[in-house]
């Protein structure tokens, strides 16, 4: 190795503050690596938002410096930006576990991504030397999707544990957590730890995957006609469950949503579920069985406008229409921001006569893929880490996670608690916190990489909350003067007899704003700013709402 040690900077492009676009970068002078690069799913607050993925800028100005990707695991929060992040910049290699690798080729084909990416499988003998900088090994961890690992990344300068998604499941269903190879990465001295926080609030431990089963058994021995279970599409563990649970119970199993149908097409075919073909229907052949023959997976179980129990339950899906006597099972816990979309589902279908399974006390029909406390204090414990980053969580819960490892012992100066961009440095086995990059939300609306900034999404909040009212003038070029009087035109913000009256004051306002002035196309900026600002201030006045004020000028004897 050279004798230089660059120091190595490590920060969130995506994963803190929020749940979701788990996006870790490593970087020293030479090189670049990152862990993960998801997605968030929009809030019901961000109008017309199909995802939001991290913004790139930090890795488009060091390209030249990105060397790898490693992925923890197949879901969406940590693989779903990879389509937009590899049609950004190149990356190399894509190092994943098997499954995730195969969601990941499905998924870059699916957006018809045309430059040939290069995927390689790992497993947790699997170790990667990228230069002098980075040695990236791993370590199996359990959660709600097969093929889930942690990741070591031993640098010149010490080094750094990221768990990725993980709980300490000691009944999985599946392998085990290798919790003897973090106990001994762990004796052996770990620098920095970073780990995931979103069950921080939750004191003990997360029920085992195995415990949902008996809940899912309990369902399916109660129910007299149809069963819809509604899960996430990458939750292959309890998909598994549930196609046990239906050929046990000889059901006919109908997948629905085009994610759900991916998922399991690859899961069966790597063999992460197993189903007997004659047990898998299409949905235009349930209406040849009786209704307790028929179990349907699909996805919307938080509450997406165009999942497919939501397409259902709004009666526009061909061949599946709710029925009373359905029982309908929301196997997945609400995401935070998600609770009213959730709710609103669950009424349209009570309306409908269905009889509505959600996880509680009553029926297990979840568990969560995160570590409680307990498993958090026990993580702090195998590690034994000399600085501690809480990632992967909103604020609360990474001020959480940070102050549990202060009573494990950890200093208060040795926990960061950081925000998406914040850098800390890695140096001599000693972190700090030394600066920010740019890593702001972009906003994807369709497939456009670009994305949206925030001040087009604070314009559609306000086309949103406030309406719009458009100005249309009409100017003569030769006069350099209005041709006509000014067309005021109000959407979204006042009806009635008010209308007419606001709006004929509107137009005065414009009038009166462009009294003495000579109208030239060099000038038609400055007429565009007084008209806003006049007729803003009238409206404000009058309605107290501030609506978009779109002028519109039209040129006539050019």
């Amino acid at each position: 190795m050279s004798n230089y040690k660059s120091p190595v900077n490590i920060f969130a492009l995506g994963g803190l503050g929020e749940v979701g676009k788990n996006t870790y970068c490593f970087e020293t002078d030479r090189s670049l690596i990152l862990v993960d690069a998801g997605v968030r799913f929009p809030e019901a607050t961000l109008p017309g938002v199909d995802y939001v993925i991290p913004d790139y800028t930090h890795l488009k100005n060091n390209r030249s410096k990105v060397k790898a990707l490693f992925i923890t695991h197949g879901h969406e929060d940590h693989i779903g930006g990879i389509p937009f992040l590899v049609r950004s910049i190149h990356i190399p290699v894509i190092y994943a576990p098997r499954l995730a690798a195969a969601l990941i080729r499905h998924k870059l084909e699916d957006a018809r991504v045309r430059d040939e990416v290069r995927i390689v499988e790992i497993d947790s003998d699997t170790v990667v030397p990228i230069g002098d900088d980075f040695k990236v090994s791993f370590f199996r961890v359990t959660h709600s999707i097969p093929d889930a690992f942690g990741v070591c990344i031993d640098t010149e300068q010490g080094r750094i544990i990221e768990t990725g998604d993980f709980k300490v499941d000691l009944t999985p269903v599946g392998p085990q957590f290798e919790i003897a190879k973090l106990a001994k990465l762990g004796q052996e001295g770990v620098d920095l730890l970073m780990a995931d926080s979103t069950n921080a609030e939750i004191e003990g431990y997360t029920p085992s995957e195995k415990n949902v089963r008996s809940g899912v058994d309990e369902v399916f021995d109660q129910a007299m006609a149809r069963i819809i279970v509604s899960t996430f599409s990458s939750n292959i563990n309890r998909i598994q469950q549930v196609v046990e649970a239906a050929v046990a119970h000889n059901r006919k199993i109908c997948i629905l949503g085009r994610s759900m149908e991916n998922t399991m097409n690859i899961a069966r075919r790597y063999g992460y579920i197993k189903v007997p073909d004659s047990t898998i229907i299409s949905d235009d052949m349930v209406k040849n069985y009786k209704s307790s023959e028929i179990c349907i997976i699909c996805t919307g179980s938080q509450g997406e406008s165009m999942a497919a129990l939501s397409r259902i339950s709004r009666g526009e899906h061909k061949n599946i229409r709710i029925i009373p006597g359905d029982t309908i099972v929301f196997s997945s816990n609400a995401i935070p921001g998600n609770g009213a979309l959730v709710d609103r589902l669950v009424n349209d279908l009570v309306k409908q006569g269905a009889d509505i399974k959600q996880n509680s006390l009553a029926f297990s029909l979840h568990s969560s893929g995160h570590p409680s406390r307990q498993e958090l204090r026990l993580i702090q414990r195998l590690a034994n880490p000399k600085y501690f980053m809480p990632v992967h969580g909103e604020y609360r819960m990474l001020k959480l996670h940070g102050e549990l490892a202060n009573d494990i012992g950890l200093p208060k100066d040795n926990v960061f608690i950081c925000d998406n961009g914040d850098v800390l440095t890695l140096k001599d086995h000693v972190v700090t916190r030394t600066g920010h990059v740019q890593a702001d939300n972009v906003y994807i609306d369709g497939n456009d990489i670009d994305g949206l900034t925030n001040v087009t999404m604070r314009e559609r909040g306000q086309l949103k909350n406030d309406g719009l009212v458009t100005v249309l003038l009409i100017v003569d070029a030769k006069k350099g003067a209005l041709a006509t009087p000014p067309q005021v035109y109000a959407r979204g913000f006042f009806e009635g007899d008010s209308n007419a009256h606001i709006i004929r004051h509107a137009q005065t306002q414009v009038v009166e704003s462009l009294t003495g002035m000579r109208i030239y196309r060099a000038q038609y900026g400055e007429v565009k700013t007084t008209i806003k600002k006049a007729v803003s201030h009238y409206i404000h006045r009058k309605t107290e709402r501030n609506p978009m004020i779109v002028p519109l000028i039209m040129t006539i004897n050019e």
